[in-house]
């Protein structure tokens, strides 16, 4: 099977699933379970291509378990988050002013804005754990390769433990108001974005020891550019500073991103 193929193919698998999860947002009215499909999209994309290539070697096996590992665990946090409070409000916000600016009904306006735009940067995400399972031999992985696995499972274990605490945070009546400043919180304002950057960092290292598996590093760069100053850090900061007081004392002394000790 030739790449050209093997990416044709996952293509238009992608755009079958999202097509029909778009269909059913229409009908609800409500885009915001497509975070939860992100992940879970990674994964039906790694298990493709596992399954097309008939890949049996180490470095295939391992690439496509870390993306099941990490995809399945935040697809599944973010659908529960998402039954459990309902539409979010920056969809919200999105589709509506374009809904009003440009006259678009709700299911042009979130096919276009939301489901076209994240297909996209989702296939490039996914590109190491596409392409690196295109060489399924039992050569024993290199150290950078193993120094790969580590630093996607140590990005998964940051991104669990982060939720975890976030969750247990907000669970919690007595801290209505407040802002998280412990556990993982306490070194970066971001531990689950950290985690996730981590995690592509380490599934990229395990693709790479082949020029075309290199060539995939658009995919870690893309999903850190997005965390650090699109989608991620910058949309949730902008509302936190206006909605949580104390917000901006813990953005003087903590990091933005990288885990560091904080400032006094």
């Amino acid at each position: 099977m030739t790449i050209t193929h093997l990416l044709t193919t996952n293509a238009v698998v992608l755009a079958v699933s999202m097509t029909a999860l778009w269909a059913y947002c229409v009908r609800i009215k409500d885009v915001s379970v497509i975070d939860s499909f992100w992940s879970f999209g990674m994964v039906l994309l790694a298990a493709t291509s596992f399954v097309m290539l008939g890949a049996e070697g180490t470095q295939a096996t391992i690439l496509f378990g870390l993306t099941a590992i990490w995809g399945l665990r935040l697809s599944l946090h973010l659908f529960t988050r998402w039954r459990a409070h309902g539409v979010d409000p920056r969809y919200t916000a999105i589709l509506g002013r374009l809904m009003a600016k440009r006259g678009w009904s709700f299911a042009k306006a979130s096919f276009i804005q939301v489901f076209l735009m994240q297909y996209a940067l989702l296939f490039i995400v996914c590109l190491p754990a596409q392409l690196g399972a295109a060489w399924g031999d039992d050569t024993p992985l290199s150290m950078i390769q193993w120094a790969g696995v580590a630093i996607a499972l140590i990005g998964i274990a940051f991104e669990t433990i982060g939720d975890a605490q976030l969750t247990a945070f907000r669970n919690n009546p007595a801290m209505d108001g407040k802002v998280l400043d412990t556990g993982l919180w306490r070194y970066t304002r971001h531990p689950n974005y950290f985690g996730d950057a981590c995690t592509w960092w380490g599934i990229w290292l395990v693709a790479a020891n082949t020029p075309l598996g290199a060539a995939t590093i658009i995919g870690p760069i893309l999903i850190t550019f997005l965390l650090m100053r699109v989608s991620g850090v910058p949309m949730l900061e902008h509302r936190l500073k206006k909605n949580r007081p104390g917000y901006e004392d813990y953005l003087r002394r903590t990091s933005s991103f990288f885990p560091m000790p904080p400032r006094r």
